[in-house]
């Protein structure tokens, strides 16, 4: 991971920094491209974004005074940072169509239509993904290995596609968040100066009560959908798998290989690259698929003839082609989060909120709504983390809150949420893996969503607030701002 120091407000000189009323200006500027390309044109996008890049460019330069030389510089950095999520999202479109390719995905399809039932398919997903993901540390690698076959496993069960991307994304993100071998939670310890199983300690308690919402949830809306199944789609979806699979164990390695490398600490892009150079033997040796059509296959998407409609548009992928079209969306976002970096838009912004707070409730919402910000405006889970993480550092202290405070929180309303923004790397991501668009799975994202709320109870109630002072064994504090502010004078 890139190192990335963001501008902190008192870095930057009075005469430089732009007030609070010009760092509007292009946010409001953003906001209405992306509003009116989106939602009146119809537009994917990237060019609203684009439109947002010029028009902060042409602000910063008359207004502000900062060259185009700065500007760049703001851009590069913001690439750097999310190149990890460039070159993931090229190769989880590619392993997907190997798996494909392989059978692995679709005979994971046969097996999961067999063995799960419409009742409790949708809160054992959730389980299931959050018990990978923390054992192997990545949301991303689960949701790219395992997500398009619990699409199909859902689709078949007669489980509309949001609901199963949903409960995906909230298994897999609560395992994400409680693994010491995840990127993003490592990042935070880091940036908040906290030791790494502190923070997991911290983080442990509202991510589990979140995920048992979100359980509860997903059991309600499994009795919804219960009983919807239409009679032998299941054997229709499975005769339509054995026609053009071969439905055998064998086409698991694939999957261990990626599970196995996760588990013994690998990073995600050499685990996914080894995903793709194992589907493709077991594609040709399993399957007969000869040693041209595995690797074209890889780049160009699968179409596959099933003779069943259902199972051909579940089985049916772009490769890495397809990848171009997220990968744009990802780098005008970047950039324009880079410029909004740069012209210290981002410092303003995160030193008025901290003007705001007056003791823990308060710190608390501050945080997570920073957090939060930095997702809609530098697309970017790790600048969600990093800015508030390092701006806030030293509010925290003055108030005498523990560290694990302020990383829970630019967790638990950061990284979570990040799925929510249609244009940062995290939404493009899972919404081209899962092929359910952002604005359709964030309904039934419920960790996304009760992850913040249990965060601001915390706040609000004192419960799980740690200082400085505090007895370990009590995890009781003081629920209002005043006497939290009292408390932190002491």
């Amino acid at each position: 991971m890139v190192e990335f120091k963001p501008r902190q407000f008192e870095e930057i000189s009075p005469e430089d920094r732009p007030t609070l009323a010009e760092s509007f200006v292009p946010i409001i500027g953003m906001i209405g491209f992306l509003s009116v390309g989106i939602v009146v044109f119809g537009l994917s996008p990237q060019f609203p974004l684009l439109w947002g890049i010029a028009f902060t460019g042409l602000f910063a330069w008359y207004r502000l005074g900062i060259s185009w030389e700065e500007l760049y510089d703001g851009i590069s950095d913001s690439l750097l940072m999310g190149m990890q999520a460039i070159l993931i999202i090229f190769l989880a479109y590619t392993l997907v169509s190997t798996l494909i390719l392989a059978g692995t995905i679709p005979t994971l399809m046969y097996y999961g239509v067999e063995l799960l039932t419409p009742l409790i398919f949708l809160p054992l997903t959730a389980i299931l993904i959050a018990s990978i993901t923390m054992t192997i540390g990545s949301s991303w690698t689960a949701v790219g290995a395992l997500g398009v076959a619990f699409i199909g496993i859902g689709s078949g069960l007669g489980i509309p596609a949001p609901m199963t991307a949903g409960a995906i994304l909230t298994g897999a993100y609560t395992g994400d968040k409680l693994s010491p071998l995840s990127d993003t939670t490592n990042l935070a310890a880091a940036v908040t100066d906290t030791d790494l199983y502190d923070h997991i300690h911290a983080m442990r308690p509202g991510s589990t009560l979140a995920l048992g919402i979100s359980v509860v949830l997903y059991a309600v809306l499994g009795l919804s959908v219960s009983g919807n199944i239409p009679d032998g789609r299941i054997a229709a979806i499975q005769s339509a798998v054995e026609g053009s699979y071969v439905v055998t164990p064998l086409v698991f390695m694939p999957l261990v290989l990626i599970f196995g490398l996760a588990i013994y600490g690998i990073p995600p892009i050499p685990t996914l690259g080894a995903g793709i150079f194992a589907s493709a033997p077991t594609a040709m040796i399993v399957e007969g698929t000869d040693f041209a059509t595995v690797w074209s296959t890889a780049l160009d998407g699968t179409a596959p003839e099933t003779g069943m409609e259902l199972v051909n548009g579940l089985l049916e992928s772009g490769g890495m082609t397809d990848a171009a079209w997220a990968i744009t969306i990802v780098i005008a976002a970047l950039s324009l989060g880079g410029m909004f970096e740069r012209t210290g838009i981002l410092a303003v912004l995160a030193h008025h909120l901290a003007r705001m707070c007056h003791g823990a409730g308060s710190t608390t919402g501050v945080t997570a709504l920073s957090a939060f910000l930095m997702n809609v405006l530098a697309a970017e889970q790790f600048i969600s983390i990093v800015v508030p993480g390092m701006s806030l550092r030293n509010l925290y202290s003055e108030q005498g809150l523990k560290s694990q405070n302020l990383s829970r929180a630019v967790e638990a309303a950061g990284t979570t949420t990040s799925a929510l923004v249609p244009w940062t790397s995290g939404a493009v991501y899972m919404s081209g893996v899962l092929g359910v668009p952002t604005v359709q799975y964030a309904p039934y994202y419920f960790f996304g969503i009760f992850s913040p709320i249990v965060l601001l109870f915390m706040g609000a109630t004192g419960w799980q607030i740690k200082y400085v002072d505090q007895d370990e064994s009590d995890s009781t504090t003081p629920a209002n701002d005043a006497a939290v502010s009292a408390a932190g004078e002491d």
